[in-house]
This record gives structure tokens, sequence and C-alpha cells, in this order.
């Protein structure tokens, strides 16, 4: 066993005495030592609940003969992030969860490990680490929140974002705003639409490194626990049979993700985070994967912000096996991948259907012929941009208006806010991608209030930051180069003309190729004075386009 380096033999008796400090017996260092990573804290509605996932976990490993052993991962809440600084810390997270969870399996050769997490870049920087560990590993999240309800009206937390554009252009008043706010985030889990955290949920259930129903059982639901159980004993199978994660996550399993992320309507995070956790399995990723399966793969559902239901109707629609299931009719799913059931996809699916034709459509019905994620190239974007097609107004597909500009998300918050952005603008908010934000933060506040004040039908809004998975509308992220890089979008100014065609997949400022030198040759990027872990993060974080990984 891997663990015997620190266990085993007459030169490991002080190991074994410090050990037996913490009350573990002898028997217990003689079994397989599974190492359980949980992000639990008391500051994410979707990690407060996790110490009890951990015991239920821990549980199942005792119950299939083996030693579990406890230790904390950082985690922050993107919604609690948002709109301030503390969201250029966000997705500088994942590379330091990632870390964290090697350095903690290296000094402690665990025999495996169990990833317990809900958010939205705790889930990917787990799994980041496991395949750079490549040790038996499984993935198991707290589940999705409930939506709420009030009034006969169901909530989730982009109302709340939402009312504030609506509150500020006198729609609704503020007691109004505060009964929603009361209303809208019931209880324990993962915000309850198909935001980057249940989104990451699904995929890693899709790719084959969580169990069946780990992106959709409500986090309330004792089928949650029964899961965190199975969870544990699978850990052990996964160790017997010598199962890894690179075994798991090959390109073919990419492909089945993909597809999956294609017809659910995912998150635009997600084409960061599964580059990411591509590049930690050798296996080399790009644009041009997505956009060719975005192009073939129909868009199954439409879950918030894209449409009116929640995890908890795709749960009880057949969740994530019933979308596989579907997709394969058409070929799209590899079925002999492996997972960590210890069986193929297609093992895990067989006789899986969809339960409610309103909430997963049939392929032969889908909402749309192609994927609910766009990629979009053009001389604004010439390595890539991101679109979340299935949340896009059908009125903007194509849209061609003036540029407004600013230099930070603040500057446009405001400028919607106090209504000074109309009809037909294309809102472009740079130097807030990875290195220019620094931290690519999410633009949520400002998308939000572009619905709430009545425009997401009329106004575009492009970033070399990103969007949260709550985002809708024509909010275009993930313009690479970015600002600070010297990107197109650097040399924009107000007025000039900015074409959208997402069923083309272009996006492009209307300039003379001799126009754009021109002002590129004239650039000065602008810096900002940073320091700490930022500073350190800005230096080593590679484009958007190539997932915002450490060069």
């Amino acid at each position: 066993m891997r663990s015997d380096a620190i266990k085993k033999g007459l030169q490991r008796a002080p190991h074994r005495a410090l050990f037996k400090a913490m009350g573990y017996t002898n028997d217990e260092l003689s079994r397989p030592i599974i190492g359980i990573a949980n992000s639990a804290n008391e500051l994410i509605p979707g990690h407060i609940h996790l110490g009890r996932i951990a015991e239920a976990v821990q549980a199942g490993v005792r119950m299939s003969g083996g030693t579990s052993m406890e230790f904390s991962t950082i985690g922050i809440c993107d919604g609690i992030a948002m709109g301030h600084s503390g969201m250029k810390y966000s997705l500088a997270s994942r590379e330091l969860i990632a870390d964290s969870i090697e350095v903690m399996a290296s000094a402690y050769p665990f025999d495996g490990i169990v990833l317990i997490g809900n958010c939205d870049k705790i889930i990917p920087g787990m799994i980041m680490a496991a395949l750079r560990l490549n040790i038996p590993s499984l993935f198991i999240s707290g589940g999705p929140m409930l939506s709420g309800c009030f009034l006969g009206k169901r909530l989730d937390l982009i109302s709340v974002f939402e009312g504030i554009g609506k509150c500020s252009s006198k729609k609704i008043s503020e007691k109004e705003l505060r009964e929603i706010e009361d209303y809208a985030c019931p209880g324990a889990g993962s915000c309850a639409g198909m935001f980057t955290a249940n989104s990451m949920n699904c995929l890693a259930e899709a790719l084959g490194l969580a169990l069946p129903g780990n992106g959709t059982i409500p986090a309330v639901s004792g089928m949650r626990i029964r899961l965190a159980k199975e969870a544990g004993m699978a850990i052990m199978n996964l160790i017997e049979k010598d199962i890894k994660p690179r075994d798991i996550a090959t390109i073919e399993g990419f492909e089945n993700t993909i597809h999956c992320e294609m017809a659910l309507g995912s998150s635009t995070n997600t084409v960061l985070h599964l580059l990411a956790i591509a590049k930690e399995a050798g296996i080399e990723l790009d644009l041009a994967i997505f956009d060719r399966i975005s192009r073939e793969t129909p868009n199954l559902c439409r879950l918030s912000p894209a449409g009116e239901h929640h995890l908890e109707d795709l749960d009880s629609a057949g969740g994530v096996p019933a979308v596989l299931a579907e997709l394969s009719k058409k070929g799209f799913i590899h079925k002999d991948s492996q997972t960590v059931t210890g069986k193929t996809i297609g093992e895990n699916i067989k006789e899986k259907k969809i339960l409610n034709l309103e909430v997963i459509r049939p392929i032969d019905n889908p909402y749309s012929d192609d994927g609910g994620i766009a990629i979009l190239y053009g001389s604004l974007a010439p390595n890539g941009a991101c679109v979340k097609k299935s949340a896009v107004d059908s009125k903007m597909m194509k849209h061609t208006g003036p540029a407004r500009c600013f230099d930070s998300e603040e500057d446009a918050q405001e400028a919607i806010l106090s209504n000074k952005i109309k009809k037909g603008d294309v809102v472009v908010i740079r130097y807030e991608g990875p290195k220019g934000g620094p931290g690519m933060r999410e633009m949520l506040a400002p998308t939000s209030a572009i619905v709430g004040v009545g425009l997401d039908k009329d106004v575009a809004l492009l970033t070399d930051g990103r969007f949260s998975g709550g985002t809708k509308g024509a909010a275009i992220g993930h313009i690479s180069p970015e600002a600070a890089e010297g990107g197109p979008i650097s040399i924009i100014q107000d007025a000039d003309m900015i074409e959208i065609d997402i069923p083309e997949r272009r996006l492009d400022i209307k300039l003379t190729k001799k126009e754009i030198e021109k002002r590129l040759s004239n650039l000065t990027i602008k810096k900002k004075s940073i320091s700490g872990y930022l500073s350190r993060y800005a230096s080593l974080v590679s484009s958007s386009h190539k997932g915002a990984v450490y060069l």
C-alpha cells in the first residue's frame, strides 16, 4: 500500500507513535488510509453542511475496511465575493486548492482520496489535484440548494441580483427587494440554478469522477447522505481495482463531458475549468474542441437562468444519467469510458430515461440544434470568447451597436444603475482578465443590473473577465487576448461599432485592419498596483483561452 511509507516497519515506529497520539489503533493503521479533503466552512451556504457529508463518507470507508483521515481546504462563495475586490481571489483560489491537496496527499501518502466540495472554484481545484496526484480518487459534492418561493413565484440567488436593477429603476420597492432577499435562498446547498457550481457538479459526474446523482440530488435529501456513504465505499473499490483518475479522465471522457455541458447549457466558466482539468490529466484541449462539439450537440435543458427549472427539477427528471442516455441515442457518448463506480458510462446509463420531457427535452425535439455555449472568434477576440447562448434572447443573437467602454466592473455598474446605458449599446469592461484583474472577476452584478433595468434584450456586455453561471443575456466573456496582454479589447473607443453574430460565431470591431494595427502600436497598457498573492498569481497565470492555468 502507498501508505506503508508512513506506517510500516521498524523505522516507522515514530510515525506510528504520532498517529497513536491522535487515537489511531494498530488495526486502523493496518488498513488502507483514505484522505478526506473537506472544504466545509461557515462562509458558504454550499459548504455549511459538509461536515455531515464527511461523516457519511467516513462511515462508508469504515464499512468497507478502510481508515479515513480528514483535512481541510479553503473555499470562497462567489456570490458573497461578487461585486467587490474579493472576487479577484475567487478564480485564483482554484490553484491554491489544487496545490494544498497535492501538498497534503504527498506529505501523507494516502492510498486513496475522497474530495468533498460544492462550489465554483473548489470543485475544479479538487479535481485538478486528483489528476495531478493520480491516486485512486473520487469527488462527492454537497448537492444543490432547493429553489426559493415567494407569492407563488420560484426564486434563486439571481432573483436577488436582478432585483437590484428593478429596485434602482423603480420597478419594485426596497420592501419587495428585501422580501425576495429573504426567500430566495432557503437553505444549504450550491445555488439552485445551472450556475457554475452545479454545472461543475454535473460535469464531474459526466466525466466519471463522481457517482451518478452527484450533480443533482438536493443537499437536504437523505439520498445525499446515502450517496456520501456510497462514495466512501466506492473509494475502497477503486483501490482494490487500482482505478486511477487518469484511467477515467481520458480524451473520450472529456468529449463525453463537453457533450453533456452543451446539452445542459452549463456555465461558461466550465470551459475555463475543463481546460485546466485536462491539462492536469496530460490532455491538450483547446477552444476548437468546444466549438466543434457545441455545433453538433443539441441543447436539451434550459435551467435557471436560461429557463424556469432548477436543479431539483433536473434530478426528478432523471438527472445527468438521463441526459447522457439521451445523447447516446445519437452516438455522442463514448459508452466504454471508465467511471468511479468501477463500471463504464454505458453500464451506468443503461435503461436510464427522461422522466419529465419539459425539463429534459428528447434529442429529436431540442431547444436548439446546437449547444448551450458558443465559442466566438473575430477581430475583437482572435483567440476566442465564450457566451452562454442558451441564455441569450433571440433578438440579441445578432447585434451591432456602439461601444461604451469601462476599465473596471465598478464603473460599468455605476453607469448601468444610473441609466447612462441606452438601448443598442455594447458595454465593454476590460482590464478584468486573469492578468489584468487580476483574477478574472465574474460580472454577475452588471449583467443582472442590465436585466433588472429591462435592457437585456437590447444591450450586450463584453469583457476579458468572466461571468457567473447565473448570467443571462448577450454577455460575452473570456475575450482573449485580454487587455493587459495588449488584446484588441484594449483599443476599443467609445462609439466604435461592435458586431456580434452568435450563430456565425463572430465577434468583431468594425475598424479596418490598418486602424486596429495603428491603435495597437500606440497602446499603453494600464497597470494596477497589486501585491501579495495576487501579484504572484498575475505573474504566473496564462490566458483564459488556455484555462487561466499557471504557465
